[in-house]
């Protein structure tokens, strides 16, 4: 099978000649710009021959429109925030739509485009898109607080900002399809994690709004759900409608991937232990992902349960890439 063919299989259901992995990351400086991030987006495909392709853009992306700013970094870390436009929880209830052609949604549409005109006949692109909350909580500066302490004290301008933003993504994400992309990794960040929100929090200021922006990708074929961090829950997520659903079946308090795959339809990715990666070598490795994987042969994607670190190097990549076939060897 070829990579189209391999992740197709799976998709639908049936066994394929060996499990589709992937793996994704930043790169912190090489992300700057379209040409940027389409550049080493496609050398990393063309080193690893993966089954398909995480467009991973830089973390700040989503809330820049809105006049987020950030010192672009000089080493591998996140960039450094300067600037945000939520203060206070009078200025979530000042928060307005912006424009879709934004300048830096633009740019994310045309590394996109760039990748695909390389790549894209060879395998499935997903194109990463953050949800409403996860956006809101980064103009507060993050994940978690302030925005849990705003919501608590004036619910009404969440609520309001959550509408502000919730079209401009759907559209992007509509925008994104429209391009050529397979589907959306759709990415809430932490706040599918209880220890930053409690599940009813998370019901009334995450769950809704997803649903309005993944309503306009549900003809999309390769939508894949993040469920991020600890804790999760998983069981909250399990008919979000997706095609594949990824979490880190390693943290603390998850489910394995068996549990999931018992109780739905749906594709489920993991089994790369993302966090434990720097302290690893390539037969550990296989061994880990193997106990991870057990007995499923269908309906399974190897891939980490989040970014793998942008300081892993090119030889553990590599391993990850090389899995497949020695787990079925």
């Amino acid at each position: 099978m070829n990579h189209k063919e391999r992740v197709s299989a799976v998709l639908a259901g049936k066994a394929p000649d060996l499990l589709p992995v992937s793996s994704w990351g930043h790169d912190f400086l090489r992300e700057g710009s379209a040409e940027q991030l389409a550049a080493h987006t496609i050398e990393r495909q063309k080193s690893f021959d993966y089954d398909f392709v995480k467009l991973n853009p830089r973390w700040t992306l989503f809330a820049e429109p809105w006049g987020n700013r950030y010192e672009p970094p000089t080493e591998q870390v996140f960039p450094r925030l300067v600037h945000k436009v939520v203060n206070q929880p009078s200025d979530l209830g000042a928060l307005a739509a912006v424009s879709a052609n934004h300048p830096v949604f633009l740019e994310y549409e045309r590394s996109l485009a760039m990748v695909l005109d390389e790549i894209g006949e060879e395998l499935d692109v997903i194109a990463t898109l953050f949800s409403p909350l996860a956006c809101v909580g980064l103009l507060c500066g993050g994940v978690g607080a302030p925005l849990v302490g705003f919501a608590h004290s004036d619910a009404r301008t969440l609520r309001h900002a959550l509408e502000q933003v919730t079209p401009v993504l759907r559209s992007l994400a509509e925008r994104l399809i429209a391009r050529g992309a397979s589907g959306v990794f759709y990415a809430p960040l932490q706040w599918t994690s209880l220890d930053v929100c409690s599940a009813a929090f998370y019901e009334q200021f995450g769950r809704p709004y997803d649903m309005e922006v993944l309503a306009g990708v549900e003809e999309a074929h390769f939508n894949m759900l993040h469920v991020c961090g600890n804790h999760i829950e998983m069981q909250r997520f399990i008919e979000y409608p997706v095609q594949v659903l990824n979490w880190d079946n390693f943290g603390d308090g998850n489910p394995n991937l068996g549990e999931i795959h018992a109780k739905t339809d749906k594709v489920v990715a993991g089994g790369v232990p993302h966090r434990q990666l720097h302290k690893l070598d390539a037969p550990a490795l296989r061994h880990v992902a193997a106990n991870a994987v057990g007995g499923l042969a269908e309906r399974l994607m190897l891939t980490g349960g989040c970014a793998v670190g942008a300081q892993i190097g090119d030889d553990v990549r590599l391993s990850i890439a090389r899995l497949p076939a020695e787990l079925a060897a």
